[in-house]
């Protein structure tokens, strides 16, 4: 069996990420590491690169171009991603396009992407794309935040980084994905391990009690102290869904 054959056969079984990009070289690097490594691995998910430059017409494979209305900088051609994108893509996963300007990424994306069976991952670069491709493909744009990286690729592997964690199998232990930040739209708990002192500072009482009652209501109480001081767009959402009076 070919390797293509293979991957067709991976692709129709188990979450798989396609990466649309001018830099296949830069996957899976550190995705190829650690938990998501070892998942990808054994198999748990699978990912397909595609280079961008292959769907380019011409001899010097030309995918971008000067921005109608003059400007600095090069947008990337419609027609080339179009090509690209028809010949790959699948109609039953998500088209998404990471993009400063798109809507934040968070945990609840993460699980709705993480539920099917794929994902389609567009990395720009220069200014952007041409706005007809993302309107004729009904691509969603994804931000990681503010700010601003040289190309999409770095923002496509934290993405997929965050999917690849909520796969059953890839975590040991299913218990520590509803623990942490986010998950209860609140911030996790401080952590603590031995030694019980260090620098004069002393794991805190209650954790060291084995009353597990009351870690329980300290690691509470610590996850809402947190984000309300530090996360208060965080904190007005999980008091409105609680129906908590903010303090």
């Amino acid at each position: 069996m070919t390797l293509e054959k293979t991957l067709e056969k991976t692709v129709d079984k188990v979450w798989t990420a396609q990466i649309l990009t001018l830099y296949p070289e830069m996957f899976p690097g550190p995705l190829g590491t650690s938990l998501a490594g070892k998942a990808l691995d054994r198999g748990l998910w699978a990912m397909k690169v595609v280079q961008i430059r292959d769907y380019a017409p011409g001899r010097h494979r030309n995918v971008d171009d000067t921005p109608s209305g003059g400007g600095p900088g090069m947008v990337m051609r419609a027609d080339v991603l179009g090509s690209a994108i028809d010949d790959v893509a699948r109609a039953d996963w998500p088209l998404v396009y990471l993009s400063p300007r798109g809507r934040r990424l968070d945990q609840q994306m993460v699980r709705d992407f993480g539920r099917g069976p794929g994902i389609t991952l567009i990395c720009g670069h220069f200014e952007g794309v041409d706005e007809r491709l993302l309107e004729a493909r009904n691509i969603t744009e994804v931000s990681l935040g503010d700010f601003i990286l040289s190309g999409g690729e770095v923002a496509a592997m934290a993405l997929m980084d965050a999917v690849v964690r909520t796969i059953p199998g890839v975590i040991g232990d299913a218990d520590t994905l509803t623990e942490e930040s986010f998950e209860t739209g609140l911030l996790e708990y401080p952590h603590y391990t031995r030694p019980r002192v260090w620098e004069g500072r002393e794991i805190p009482e209650v954790l060291q009690s084995g009353h597990h009652g009351k870690i329980s209501q300290w690691r509470r109480m610590q996850s809402e102290k947190l984000t309300r001081e530090r996360r208060p767009d965080l904190w007005r959402k999980y008091t409105d869904a609680k129906k908590i009076t903010p303090e």
